[in-house]
């Protein structure tokens, strides 16, 4: 690990807070907090499982594209946010919604600020700005240590003592569940004490991955409902483990305007594809941003997808910066404004209504979520 390298690693940990296990953030940077109100269950057919995995996602948008994200119908919301659930024995429900208390959108879509040079290689921009996160200490510390491998190829991060959230197209294509969610897991890096080298040795420790069965999954209709004409707005899913994992996990929060975000930076760690068996981790500026994503230049490859994008927040409670959730890493997006082409990596953010359902589906009651 070079200099460079490991003074960045230093500076990621300096000032570090702990998570605290005491559920999502409920600070809402003085946006009104939405109610999410589950009303109707119904059963249906069990799906067929029949999807291919896709760990990177490229999607293109243009001014009419833009302007239907900033100008959804109350019906339109309550349609995006109705979710399916599927059960470890495979059979399916969707769940509709009743949601009050919606707040106009955060932010307008921005003109583009320049014209990006296309490159060869998806999702490097200029020169790689990665970091494997190497040793048997770094990658199984905190914030490192929440992020999981799932199953399908993608990769997730700890929520809650038994959830993961990772991104919907890792789960589903739009139109059917890929063929591995039947049988989904999810993957924590653990040392194996069985390979690791003699005491002088040089070369890392050996780690290995253990793997936990998923109990439950929920995708939001949004993402489902996009097959037609594929977005990325409500590219997120949240899994459910058999058992709680028993590590330290990440809270989640509202995405504030990037003026509140310290540095303007946002960062995530993945199982980028191009590096097997390794945790990488990147940080970059935000860019622009729409109310439903997160646009940035941080280099990523397939694998990355369902990273949880995270940033250093002020807590005025706690009267100290901590890092919490705000988005989950989705893919590559091509946007045209008035003929000029923007090339970009995408994150989905956590607006008030998406952490209003992430919360009700991890607590179970929509009261815990609706609190001062």
């Amino acid at each position: 690990m070079g200099r460079l390298q490991m003074l960045l690693i230093i500076l990621h940990f300096a000032n570090q807070s702990r998570a605290s296990n005491t559920g999502p953030n409920t600070s809402w940077g003085g946006q009104t907090m939405p109610v999410f109100r589950p009303q109707e269950t119904v059963t249906l057919v069990k799906p067929r499982f029949s999807a291919e995995a896709r760990q990177e996602l490229i999607t293109h948008c243009d001014a009419g594209c833009l302007w239907r994200e900033t100008h959804p119908t109350l019906e339109d919301l309550k349609e995006d946010l109705a979710y399916e659930t599927v059960y470890l024995n495979g059979t399916r429900t969707l769940t509709r919604v009743d949601i009050s208390g919606v707040d106009s959108p955060l932010s307008q879509p921005q003109a583009p600020r320049r014209a990006a040079r296309r490159r060869r290689k998806r999702q490097i921009f200029g020169m790689d700005g990665r970091f494997d996160i190497r040793g048997k200490h770094f990658p199984l510390s905190f914030p490192f240590s929440t992020t999981v491998k799932i199953s399908t190829g993608c990769t997730g991060i700890l929520v809650s003592d038994r959830h993961v959230l990772t991104a919907a197209h890792c789960i589903h294509d739009g139109k059917d569940y890929v063929k591995g969610v039947k049988k989904l897991k999810v993957g924590f890096l653990t040392e194996n004490l069985k390979m690791q080298p003699p005491k002088r040795a040089k070369p890392s420790p050996k780690l290995l991955i253990r793997w936990s069965r998923v109990k439950r999954t929920q995708v939001p209709r949004g993402w489902i409902r996009s097959q037609n004409e594929l977005s990325m707005d409500y590219d997120y899913a949240l899994l459910e483990l058999k058992r709680p994992h028993g590590k330290a996990y990440m809270e989640l929060t509202v995405m504030p305007p990037p003026a509140q975000v310290a540095g303007n930076r946002i960062h995530f760690t993945g199982f980028d594809s191009d590096r097997p068996g390794q945790l990488v981790y990147r940080f970059c500026p935000i860019i622009n941003e729409t109310p439903h994503l997160i646009y940035q230049h941080c280099d990523a490859q397939p694998g990355s997808s369902g990273s949880g994008v995270y940033a250093k927040l002020w807590l005025p409670d706690k009267h100290h910066w901590e890092r919490k959730i705000v988005g989950i890493f989705s893919g590559h997006q091509w946007v045209d404004l008035n003929g000029v082409q923007q090339d970009y990596n995408v994150a989905v953010r956590i607006t008030p209504l998406k952490y209003a359902q992430i919360c009700y589906w991890i607590k179970g009651n929509y009261r815990d979520c609706h609190s001062n």
